[in-house]
């Protein structure tokens, strides 16, 4: 009999099941093989499909449909019950539905844990296979597993991280040789340039723009500055130490960006990593940086993975034509899969939920994570509520895998405490002088306010300014404090609260005023705490609502950013409400503020220095203590309980999703969008160009917003996933969505 593996059901071709089992070992094993797994690699891809030598199975693919046959569960019985690989199993039992929880003896055939399945019965629970046994030579041992037998049985988070590594090798490997049989236009994937060659063009950019010391403009004592720290970065990436977790403590202004893929890139090429990835935590970072990544390494080496990005729209060719254009859309579409690229631009939430994800989806890139560079940008945005098993995965990465951390911010964190307790680990700092570089850098002096204020003392506070940002904690108190100010002239408003191409609308007519050489147009600006990063504006006077010290020193950095005058004429006021109501911060964030309080009232000169943040990080790391440190349990869980993949990634969510979004019809671009929208259209590229006209707002209870707005007939539900604006006086041109209405009204909270 012929057993396949596929058939494409357009073009009638089939592929022969053992050539798919043999394509599938074969990449596997290569995957596996940068973490010296390549053995067992090959023999989870020869087991995976055995299921598929069963009748039903054939009969099935035959039909092209009908009733779904189990198949993942044949090759996991085989390589439990011999007792040729446990963690193999758990790989191939998961590679169609996901890494399941481990189950215990007490679990049932009828049970979806691991354990359960592997109760199930041939011929009975799930079809008969052993026909796979009459087509070749079949493995029955892996050879040694060099990590696995390096890993204590009782470190069971190192255990765990290694199935899930394994089992990225094997859904990436089947997911790739099922493409190359089904796609015509498959062995396109991958066409990027080498690491070494980007190094170049680096390494040129950066002759021209920062380290020729001919003409004036490089004479400068900032642009001096500036080539000290990248040259630094370039001798240590160039030096080949193997040392895998490092530091880079660079204040705003010293060239973060480029210094930082600077080291990265030379310590590719001088240590033989493949590729670099930046962990970032908020989408407008990410588009800054890597709009600077494409312009000097080329468009089509930058891939970026996050929410706001979609590579895989089933409009492209109709968005390109079949063109170069197409070709290049599509590489990067597969690369954001795998990401199989040499840079690769992420978020934070995308990372480590990945690495704590028991999905195909979102597991099949971590293998291509191995033997390669992790900027984690910002690293004090590392989530403080998953802090330790976030640096248990960072550990793990650099100690087992061959990767290289740095840990890259303005506001170093204080992590090294926990690599060197928990790991025995130290982390190394790649530019010296920290100290000496704050003080260069500095352009601001932050004050604390004695006096805690009411929103029209400061109100009246910021009107003295004709220039002047003010950030708050909350929408609410924004929206008081514009209120008391909006009679006064170049008053602005932002937040969430508007939509995205509105918010983009004001940040430009800010920016316009604010490059006015003669500084003498008013502009007042409100705004909670996004505009802190990845939002450049010079302020010349800045207020900030008492938060973390991090987020104050991210405030500072927009007064006096690029030094038109002295430090000490430029102030950043921190200050605190009198009303107490209106000091509402989320529990999780209190503890932060807490710590700044007390580290400003032992520092109240240069609070932006390192030795104080880090007094900072450890005081909050300290009121955090290692339940808050781990809000979810994460490390007991693992402990505890056997393999529990699936629970670990319902539990690991960085950012709860309790909202649903609004489309407002902005201006005339949303109106058509709306139209399209209420003609029933729903195709990705329009509900991404929608998406720029999306608010979003809380749900779940009767009093939330979203089921306000709902019952006072201020929103239409086109459907469960969209909802659209059609009280339009619900939205202002100033404050955007008003989410703040009396009970029998409409909506106002």
């Amino acid at each position: 009999m012929k057993y396949l593996g596929h058939r494409n059901p357009k073009s009638g071709r089939e592929q022969l099941l053992l050539d798919h089992l043999r394509g599938v070992s074969e990449k596997a094993g290569k995957f596996a093989a940068a973490f010296g797994e390549e053995s067992v690699g090959q023999l989870i891809g020869l087991y995976h499909d055995i299921g598929k030598y069963s009748t039903e199975f054939q009969n099935y693919l035959q039909q092209g449909g009908g009733r779904k046959v189990d198949h993942s569960t044949a090759g996991a019985l085989e390589l439990w019950k011999q007792k040729i690989s446990g963690e193999g199993a758990f790989c191939v039992a998961g590679h169609h539905a996901g890494l399941p929880d481990g189950g215990s003896k007490v679990s049932t055939s009828e049970n979806k844990t691991f354990l359960g399945r592997m109760k199930k019965k041939e011929g009975a629970d799930i079809p008969v296979y052993q026909a796979y046994r009459e087509e070749g030579e079949w493995l029955h041992k892996a050879s040694l597993s060099p990590i696995l037998s390096q890993i204590g049985k009782d470190d069971r988070f190192a255990r765990q991280f290694y199935v899930r590594m394994l089992f990225s090798c094997l859904v990436d490997a089947d997911f790739l040789d099922t493409e190359d049989f089904m796609r015509e236009d498959a062995g396109k994937r991958g066409e990027f340039d080498a690491v070494n060659v980007l190094k170049e063009r680096l390494d040129s950019y950066v002759e021209e723009k920062f380290l020729d010391e001919r003409g004036e403009r490089y004479a400068e004592p900032i642009n001096q500055r500036r080539r000290k720290i990248l040259k630094e970065c370039i001798k240590a990436g160039e030096s080949g130490d193997e040392q895998s977790l490092w530091s880079l403590t660079v204040p705003t202004g010293g060239g973060k960006t480029i210094a930082s893929l600077s080291f990265a890139l030379h310590h590719a090429v001088s240590t033989g990593k493949k590729r670099v990835i930046y962990v970032i935590p908020y989408t407008s970072i990410i588009e800054q940086n890597a709009k600077i990544f494409r312009d000097i390494l080329g468009d089509e080496n930058v891939v970026e993975h996050h929410s706001n990005v979609e590579y895989d729209s089933p409009d492209i060719e109709e968005e390109t034509g079949h063109t170069e254009e197409y070709e290049k859309r599509k590489k990067l579409q597969w690369a954001a899969e795998n990401w199989d690229a040499p840079l690769i631009v992420t978020t934070n939430v995308q990372f480590f939920e990945s690495l704590f994800s028991n999905r195909t989806s979102k597991c099949r890139k971590l293998h291509n994570i191995c033997n390669s560079i992790i900027i984690f940008d910002e690293a004090q945005m590392l989530p403080i509520g998953f802090l330790r098993p976030c640096i248990a995965a960072i550990h793990e990465l650099t100690y087992r895998y061959h990767v290289t951390a740095v840990l890259c911010t303005a506001t170093q964190p204080s992590l090294d405490k926990f690599f060197a307790q928990d790991y025995r680990r130290e982390v190394r700092e790649i530019c010296q002088g920290t100290a000496e570089n704050y003080d260069f850098f500095r352009r601001s002096k932050i004050e604390v306010l004695k006096n805690k204020v009411q929103v029209g003392e400061l109100a009246e506070r910021l009107g003295r300014n004709l220039q002047v940002l003010c950030i708050v904690n909350t929408k609410k108190t924004a929206r008081l404090l514009f209120e008391e100010m909006k009679e006064e002239e170049g008053v602005f408003y932002l937040s969430t609260n508007l939509c995205p191409v509105h918010r983009a609308e004001v940040i430009e007519k800010i920016k316009a005023l604010l490059k006015e050489k003669s500084r003498n147009k008013p502009c007042r600006v409100i705004s909670t705490s996004l505009i802190e990063a990845g939002v450049d504006v010079d302020f010349p006077c800045v207020y900030r609502e008492f938060a973390g010290l991090d987020s104050i020193i991210q405030a500072a950095g927009r007064c006096n950013r690029e030094g038109i005058s002295a430090p000490e004429k430029s102030i950043t006021y921190v200050f605190a409400w009198s009303d107490s109501s209106l000091d509402c911060l989320p529990h999780a964030v209190r503890p932060c503020r807490d710590a700044a309080k007390a580290v400003c009232e032992k520092h109240m000169e240069r609070l932006d220095s390192p030795k104080v943040m880090q007094n900072y990080f450890d005081l909050l790391h300290h009121l955090k203590d290692s339940a808050g440190l781990d809000r979810e349990g994460i490390m007991g869980m693992i402990q505890k309980e056997t393999y529990p993949f699936e629970k670990l990634a319902k539990k690991f969510v960085l950012i709860e999703n309790k909202t649903k979004s609004v489309f407002i019809p902005w201006n005339d671009r949303g109106k058509e969008i709306e139209r399209r929208l209420r003609g029933g259209e729903r195709s990705r590229k329009l509900m991404r160009m929608a998406g720029r006209y999306m608010v979003n707002v809380y749900y779940g209870t009767l009093t939330s917003p979203f089921e306000k707005m709902l019952a006072a007939q201020w929103i239409e539900l086109l459907d469960e996933s969209v909802a659209i604006l059609i009280n339009h006086k619900g939205y202002d041109r100033h404050v955007g969505l008003k989410q703040e209405i009396e009970d029998g009204q409409s909506i106002m909270l």
